[in-house]
Protein backbone atom coordinates (compact mmCIF):
# COMPACT_ATOMS: atom_id res chain seq x y z
CA UNK A 1 0.00 0.00 0.00
CA UNK A 2 1.13 3.96 -0.98
CA UNK A 3 0.56 5.93 1.98
CA UNK A 4 0.74 9.96 -0.40
CA UNK A 5 1.26 12.45 2.17
CA UNK A 6 1.72 16.49 2.11
CA UNK A 7 5.60 17.25 2.91
CA UNK A 8 4.69 20.23 4.93
CA UNK A 9 2.05 18.38 6.84
CA UNK A 10 4.32 16.12 8.23
CA UNK A 11 6.07 18.37 10.57
CA UNK A 12 4.44 21.09 12.57
CA UNK A 13 6.06 24.29 13.96
CA UNK A 14 6.44 25.30 17.31
CA UNK A 15 6.79 28.36 19.57
CA UNK A 16 10.24 29.26 19.66
CA UNK A 17 11.47 25.92 18.48
CA UNK A 18 13.21 23.81 16.08
CA UNK A 19 11.40 20.67 15.23
CA UNK A 20 12.28 17.80 13.33
CA UNK A 21 10.87 14.27 12.11
CA UNK A 22 13.27 11.45 10.29
CA UNK A 23 11.47 9.74 7.67
CA UNK A 24 14.45 7.32 6.17
CA UNK A 25 17.66 6.85 7.93
CA UNK A 26 20.10 4.03 6.34
CA UNK A 27 23.43 3.13 6.09
CA UNK A 28 23.78 5.62 3.19
CA UNK A 29 21.99 8.43 4.33
CA UNK A 30 18.71 9.93 5.75
CA UNK A 31 15.78 11.92 5.34
CA UNK A 32 14.55 14.54 7.66
CA UNK A 33 11.47 17.14 7.84
CA UNK A 34 12.53 20.15 9.81
CA UNK A 35 10.26 23.21 11.39
CA UNK A 36 11.66 26.17 12.63
CA UNK A 37 9.84 28.76 14.15
CA UNK A 38 10.76 32.67 13.02
CA UNK A 39 14.17 33.95 14.33
CA UNK A 40 15.30 30.04 14.88
CA UNK A 41 18.16 28.13 13.46
CA UNK A 42 20.90 25.85 13.46
CA UNK A 43 24.85 27.06 15.02
CA UNK A 44 27.72 26.91 12.81
CA UNK A 45 28.44 23.39 12.22
CA UNK A 46 29.60 20.73 9.65
CA UNK A 47 29.04 17.12 8.60
CA UNK A 48 30.69 14.20 6.97
CA UNK A 49 28.18 13.93 4.11
CA UNK A 50 27.02 16.08 1.37
CA UNK A 51 23.61 17.41 1.45
CA UNK A 52 20.53 18.99 0.06
CA UNK A 53 17.90 21.29 1.44
CA UNK A 54 14.67 21.67 -0.27
CA UNK A 55 12.79 24.23 1.09
CA UNK A 56 9.18 23.16 1.74
CA UNK A 57 7.84 26.92 2.88
CA UNK A 58 9.06 30.00 4.50
CA UNK A 59 12.48 31.40 3.79
CA UNK A 60 16.14 31.55 5.95
CA UNK A 61 19.55 32.20 5.19
CA UNK A 62 22.14 29.58 4.96
CA UNK A 63 25.20 30.09 5.41
CA UNK A 64 27.52 27.68 3.65
CA UNK A 65 31.65 28.41 4.18
CA UNK A 66 30.66 31.60 5.66
CA UNK A 67 29.22 33.15 2.12
CA UNK A 68 25.35 33.53 3.46
CA UNK A 69 22.62 32.18 1.23
CA UNK A 70 18.55 33.43 1.05
CA UNK A 71 16.86 30.84 0.43
CA UNK A 72 12.83 30.13 -0.30
CA UNK A 73 9.68 27.85 -0.55
CA UNK A 74 10.83 25.89 -4.31
CA UNK A 75 14.15 26.47 -3.84
CA UNK A 76 17.65 24.12 -2.58
CA UNK A 77 20.91 24.60 -2.01
CA UNK A 78 23.48 22.04 -1.62
CA UNK A 79 25.85 21.97 1.04
CA UNK A 80 29.19 19.61 0.61
CA UNK A 81 30.48 17.22 3.05
CA UNK A 82 33.00 18.55 5.98
CA UNK A 83 31.81 22.72 5.00
CA UNK A 84 30.73 24.88 8.00
CA UNK A 85 27.17 25.67 7.23
CA UNK A 86 24.26 27.31 9.66
CA UNK A 87 21.16 28.39 9.15
CA UNK A 88 18.40 31.21 10.46
CA UNK A 89 14.58 31.55 9.54
CA UNK A 90 13.52 34.20 8.42
CA UNK A 91 10.22 33.63 9.38
CA UNK A 92 8.66 30.49 9.67
CA UNK A 93 10.21 27.99 7.74
CA UNK A 94 9.89 24.48 6.85
CA UNK A 95 12.45 21.88 5.10
CA UNK A 96 13.56 18.74 4.04
CA UNK A 97 17.65 17.34 4.71
CA UNK A 98 18.87 14.86 2.23
CA UNK A 99 22.48 13.58 3.73
CA UNK A 100 24.07 11.26 1.62
CA UNK A 101 27.31 9.56 3.05
CA UNK A 102 30.27 9.80 0.56
CA UNK A 103 32.15 6.92 -0.81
Amino acid sequence: MVDIQKLTDMVEYQDGSVVSRTLIKKDVGTVTLFSFDKGQGLSEHSAPYDAMVTVLNGSAEITIGGEPHRVSAGEMVMMPANIPHALRADESFKMMLVMIRQD
